[in-house]
Parts: C-alpha cells; sequence; structure tokens
C-alpha cells in the first residue's frame, strides 16, 4: 500500500464513520435523559413546548443498566500444561491496563450505541497498552468476502486545535492530522471537548513524528483493533438495546407533557362570562390617545380561563374535570411494552403489568429473559475479548501465547443474581456430586487472582495442624442439626 492509496481508505472509513455519528450521539442523549418533546401538534408545541422543555421520564437508562450490571468479565482459561502460567500472564496485563474499569464503560457503551472497539498497542517498553474506544472515533475496515478478517481500522481523536486519524493495517501504521473543524467550548469538560462529531471526509494530510519512519511499522502484524458489539446479525449491523425503545420513550414523554398540562388547567379556576363580549384592547396613537380597539387573542382567553357568552339565552352547563387516569394508564401500558421488548424485569421498571400477587418464584422467572438476553451478549462478545488477549499476547511478542489464546474460555459471573444462601446452597450440592472446589469458585465469581489467593489459603490450612482441627470443627458445625 503506498500513500495515496493509504489516503484513499483513510477518506473511505471515515465517511462511514462520519455517517453514524448521529445516531451514537443521539443513543447517548435517550441514555442519559436528554429526549426532545416529539409527536405533539405543531399547534400544541407551539403553544405549550417549551413549558417542558427538558422533561424526561428517563426508561432507556434502566434498560440498559439492567443487564450491564450482570455484566462482569472474571478471567480466562487457557488449555496445556502450562495452561494456568499462561492465563495468569494475560490476566495480569488485563489488570495493568485497568481493564475492569475499562470494560464495565465499554460494555454500557456497546449496550447504548451497539458497538465500541478495543484497542492493543505497545508502550516505548514494549508493554501492552490496551485502550476501550469510542464508537464515534473508530471504524473497521472488514474483508467484503469473509466479514470476519480485518483488513484496517481507523482511529480518530482531537486536541485543542488539531484532529489526528490513524491508520493501522497488518503491516503499518500511516498518520494524518487537520485543523479542527470546529473549535472547542473552554466550559465544557474535557470528554466533551474531544467528542469528534460529524464533520467533512476529506482534508487530511501526512503527520510525521520526532523519531518515527512514516509509514510507523506495525510489529504486531496485524491490525490491533477488535469491535465489541451487541446484538450483531449477519448480513447486518449491531443493535442498540435501546433502539426499539426511543419511539415508546418519546411517546411516554408526550402523555406526561399532556398530563401535566390537563392537570395545570384542572388545578386552576376558570370563570365564564354571562351575557357581554369578550373585551377589546384600546389601539392608542403615539401621544396615548384612543384611536381605535382589537379583540384580544383567543389563545390569550384561553390561558387565563376566561370564556365569554354573549347571547341574551346563554345559559351554562356543568362538565366533568379532566380524568388524569387516562394518561398515566396509557404510560403504564408503554412501560410494560418497554419490558416486554427489551426482556427487561416488569420490577426494574416499576411495572405492575402482569405482575400481580406474584410470589418470590415468579419474581425470579421474570428475570429469565433478562439473564437470557446477558449470556447472549456474553457468547457474542467472547471471540472478541478471546481476539484482545491474542493481540496482546502478540505485543508481547509471544507467538505461542497468542495461539494459545485463541482457544482460550472467557469466564463471566454469573448473569443471575441469587441470594448468598440460594449461592451456597447450589455450590453445597454441586460438591456433593463431585465437582472440584476451584469450578465452584469460578461459578461463585472468583477472579483468577483471588481462587489462586484462595487455593493457597487452602493448602496452607491442610498443612497446619491447628488449623485443620479448626477448619474440621466449623464443617462439623455446619452440619449439625439444629441444637445438636
Amino acid at each position: 500500500m503506498d500513500a495515496v492509496e493509504a489516503l484513499r481508505l483513510v477518506n473511505r472509513i471515515y465517511t462511514r464513520l462520519n455517517a453514524r455519528r448521529p445516531a451514537i450521539e443521539k443513543s447517548e442523549e435517550y441514555a442519559d435523559g436528554k429526549q426532545p418533546l416529539s409527536f405533539a401538534t405543531e399547534e400544541w408545541r407551539k403553544a405549550n413546548a417549551a413549558r417542558y422543555d427538558g422533561f424526561s421520564d428517563n426508561w432507556c437508562g434502566p434498560v440498559i443498566t439492567a443487564e450491564a450490571e450482570r455484566l462482569s468479565h472474571t478471567g480466562i482459561k487457557m488449555l496445556g500444561d502450562n495452561g494456568t502460567e499462561a492465563a495468569r500472564i494475560l490476566w495480569e496485563q488485563w489488570l495493568l491496563n485497568e481493564m475492569e474499569m475499562q470494560s464495565s464503560q465499554g460494555f454500557v457503551t456497546s449496550l447504548t450505541t451497539g458497538r465500541s472497539f478495543v484497542s492493543v498497542w505497545g508502550d516505548k517498553n514494549d508493554q501492552p497498552q490496551v485502550t476501550w474506544e469510542h464508537p464515534s472515533n473508530v471504524e473497521i475496515e472488514y474483508d467484503w468476502e469473509n466479514p470476519r478478517l480485518r483488513k484496517a481500522a481507523l482511529k480518530t481523536w482531537l486536541d485543542e486545535t488539531t484532529e489526528y486519524a490513524t491508520l493501522y493495517t497488518a503491516d503499518a501504521l500511516w498518520k494524518f492530522e487537520r485543523p479542527r473543524e470546529r473549535s472547542k467550548d473552554d466550559r465544557e469538560s474535557q470528554a466533551q471537548q474531544g467528542r469528534v462529531k460529524a464533520s467533512a471526509d476529506d482534508g487530511w494530510i501526512p503527520r510525521e513524528v520526532s523519531g518515527e519512519t512514516w509509514p510507523l511499522n506495525n510489529p504486531i502484524g496485524d491490525v490491533p483493533v477488535v469491535e465489541i458489539p451487541n446484538r450483531p446479525r449477519l448480513g447486518g449491523d449491531p443493535l442498540s438495546e435501546i433502539a426499539g425503545v426511543i419511539p415508546m420513550q418519546d411517546f411516554i414523554n408526550l402523555l406526561w407533557a399532556y398530563l401535566a398540562l390537563s392537570a395545570d388547567y384542572a388545578s386552576m379556576p376558570a370563570r365564564v362570562v354571562l351575557h357581554q363580549g369578550p373585551p377589546k384592547m384600546p389601539i392608542l396613537d403615539s401621544n396615548g390617545q384612543k384611536i381605535g380597539e382589537k379583540a384580544i387573542e383567543i389563545k390569550d382567553l384561553a390561558e387565563k380561563r376566561l370564556l365569554y357568552l354573549s347571547g341574551e339565552d346563554t345559559a351554562i352547563d356543568s362538565w366533568a374535570a379532566a380524568d388524569l387516569k387516562v394518561f398515566t394508564d396509557a404510560i403504564e401500558i408503554g412501560v410494560g411494552h418497554i419490558a416486554s421488548q427489551t426482556r427487561t424485569p416488569p420490577t426494574y421498571l416499576i411495572s405492575k403489568t402482569g405482575m400481580s400477587n406474584v410470589n418470590g418464584e415468579g419474581l425470579k422467572a421474570s428475570e429469565i429473559g433478562l439473564v437470557k438476553k446477558t449470556m447472549e451478549f456474553q457468547r457474542g462478545v467472547a471471540p472478541a475479548l478471546r481476539e484482545v488477549y491474542r493481540l496482546i499476547a502478540l505485543a508481547l511478542g509471544d507467538q505461542a501465547l497468542a495461539r494459545q489464546a485463541r482457544l482460550s474460555t472467557i469466564s463471566w459471573a454469573s448473569a443471575e443474581i441469587r441470594s448468598d444462601a440460594q449461592l451456597a446452597d447450589a455450590l453445597v450440592k454441586l460438591k456433593s456430586i463431585g465437582f472440584p472446589l476451584e469450578y465452584l469458585m469460578e461459578l461463585y465469581g472468583l477472579g483468577p487472582v483471588e481462587i489462586e489467593r484462595i487455593l493457597a489459603m487452602r493448602e496452607q490450612e491442610l498443612l497446619d495442624p491447628q488449623l485443620a482441627a479448626a477448619t474440621r470443627e466449623l464443617t462439623h458445625l455446619g452440619n449439625a442439626p439444629f441444637g445438636g
């Protein structure tokens, strides 16, 4: 690949990246509760929309966090005689790069926007640098015939004056730059100032870094960026968890606005003036003299709750107060639809729909959909995480470790939330039919470091006669019948 072809590839990938930025921004704003009022008629909007600007009844956030709080990557298991040591090396790099924190943020972003990315590179000391990337900044070019193969990746970012782009291929890194298109607002957070928004697709020039060749050689020998998708589909793009929630969210917000407006009118006294026409506003000249009259706007009378009836035989009757329950019932149904569509337990959304007089087992059963959805996510991203570990091994310069990583098993904490008593009871039953202690500790949700520490403590107990005796006594007491 020469410089001309590299620039052409940058422009093509950047065009795709640029096109999806508005959808990413919208998904994140809805997840944060920044939701504009939609579906209202133009007349209603002109009269009332400004009053409810900034209000939202945010259900997008709970849909995302309900799944995200059940996603916890706890370790990696490797095959082979040196599998334990190999897993320890890779897990150590995971911890050194603060990937517990980064993965938590990355999973939330994948659930919100449909995808996120992980990049792997080596620092000046040849130690892996692993960074979870925002989908507004990164895009991958896949092979047209086999979409599992990465051909190139583009990463972009901003500083105070410049926008940067790095094109990763298996052989080289091509670095480009151009002037920042939008000036930053110093009042915003640094994260907001650094957010790349939709902009022009071209204007890139080579960026030369002192002490580096251009292009820079890629010692990893592979495209070092991996996509972490949510709900990927054959022949389609990953999906945001709230893509289908957003229209219902807009509808619920509109109903709340209608309800608030109805309550506003119902709480203020209305007045009726009989046998008299609406008052008129005087028209004054420059000297303050009355030169005419004009009728008061109907909307002004309505806002002041005034009704004028001018006929001689005019009579008035009573009318029922607005039934606000109509709105709350419709909102309840809308929230129930969100629960059903997203497989989020109704109890997470404070919905009574289908949850009347339900016992503990019923509440547990209501979470099955969320548990299965979480497990689907884990299966979907496991190959991507294996690829991240393989790239970490390549950054370490260990080809054998990289081959082992391709056949590794990604461990997760249980997606099902159980009480300590329920979990302990399940583990004791598994132990009674022969499951090994180390496997039971994995089911308990412990990571490899904790498991290794506990096994060492267990071995120390067995070697110390006093500790062994105390352990046997505690075990006897725990198994003894009540009062024994």
